[in-house]
C-alpha cells in the first residue's frame, strides 16, 4: 500500500523552495547535493518512509526550486532549510546531508544545535576546512584525487558518480547524468567556488555540536576527501565513521543497500 505524499512551496522573500514529505515517525530530511535535487533520494525515501516521516527538498536555484536572479547564495541555505522546518512544524528533527548539502547541515546545526537529532555527513565537512582537520591526510588524497579526476574526465564519466558506477551500473550513471542535467541555467562552477568560499570552521566550531554525527565515506571519492573522514569524526563530541570501500562520491546512489543499513543503524544508536 503507497503512502500519501504531501508536496508543497515554501515561500521565501527571495526564494521558492519545492518540498514533499512521506511517511510518519520521527522526521527525517534529507539535503541533496549539487549534482542532484530532491529526486536523488529515490533510495532512501522508500527505505525509511515506513519508519520515519521523510522530508526532501530542493535547494534554492536548483529547478523546480526559485531564487531571485536565477544565482543562488550557499550562505541561504541553512535559513531556507530553518523556514521549511517551521513551516512543516519539525521542532527537532534529523538530517542526512550529502556533499552540498553539508553546507547547509553543519551550518543549520550550529546555529540551532537543539534542532537536530542526529546529523549524517556524507561525503561532505560542509563548511568545515577538510585541510584544517588533517592536513597530512588531505594531502595523501589531493595527489591521488587529481589523477583520478583527470581519467574520469578522459572518459567522459562525471567525477561525482565514478568510474565503478559508470561501468559496472550504467543504468545508475544514466539517471545520475540526468538528475544533474536538470539544472541547465545553474553555473555550478560559480557555486562551487562559493561553496569553497565558506570553508572556514574547523575544530574548535565541531565542540558546539553535542549530537551525535556520522560521517560517511566513499573509499574511491575524488571530489571529497575521504582520508580525512576519520579525523573529522573525532573532532565531533559524539562522532563516527563509516567508509565505504567500492564506493567514490555518491555512495547514497550507487551502494544504495549498504548506505541506508549504515544510516539506518546509526539513527538507533
Amino acid at each position: 500500500m503507497s503512502l500519501p505524499v504531501l508536496t508543497g512551496v515554501l515561500a521565501r522573500a527571495d526564494a521558492n523552495i519545492q518540498y514533499a514529505s512521506v511517511g510518519a515517525g520521527p522526521p527525517l530530511v534529507f539535503a541533496h547535493g549539487l549534482g542532484g535535487n530532491a529526486l536523488s533520494w529515490w533510495q532512501q525515501v522508500p527505505f525509511f518512509m515506513r519508519r520515519y516521516r521523510c522530508v526532501t527538498f530542493t535547494h534554492r536555484g536548483f529547478p523546480p526550486s526559485k531564487v531571485v536572479g536565477g544565482a543562488p547564495d550557499p550562505a541561504d541555505f541553512a535559513d531556507d532549510l530553518a523556514a521549511l522546518a517551521d513551516l512543516l512544524g519539525l521542532d527537532r528533527f534529523s538530517l542526512v546531508a550529502q556533499s552540498m548539502g553539508g553546507w547547509t547541515g553543519v551550518e543549520f546545526a550550529l546555529r540551532h544545535p537543539g534542532r537536530i537529532g542526529r546529523l549524517v555527513l556524507a561525503a561532505t565537512s560542509g563548511t568545515f576546512d577538510p585541510v584544517s582537520i588533517d592536513a597530512a591526510a588531505h594531502a595523501r588524497w589531493q595527489g591521488w584525487a587529481a589523477g583520478e579526476r583527470a581519467r574520469l574526465q578522459g572518459a567522459n564519466v562525471h567525477p561525482a558518480a565514478g568510474m565503478n558506477m559508470a561501468v559496472d551500473r550504467p543504468d545508475l550513471n544514466f539517471l545520475y547524468a540526468g538528475i544533474d542535467a536538470m539544472s541547465p541555467g545553474l553555473d555550478k562552477e560559480k557555486l562551487r567556488t562559493r561553496l569553497h568560499a565558506l570553508r572556514t570552521r574547523g575544530p574548535g566550531d565541531a565542540a558546539h555540536l553535542d549530537m551525535p554525527v556520522l560521517v560517511a565515506c566513499g573509499e574511491l571519492d575524488p571530489v571529497f576527501p575521504s582520508p580525512v573522514g576519520p579525523a573529522l569524526a573525532a573532532t565531533f563530541k559524539r562522532g563516527h565513521h563509516v567508509a565505504f570501500a567500492n564506493a567514490g562520491h555518491s555512495a547514497y546512489f550507487e551502494n544504495a543497500a549498504e548506505f541506508n543499513r549504515s544510516v539506518e543503524a546509526f539513527l538507533k544508536l
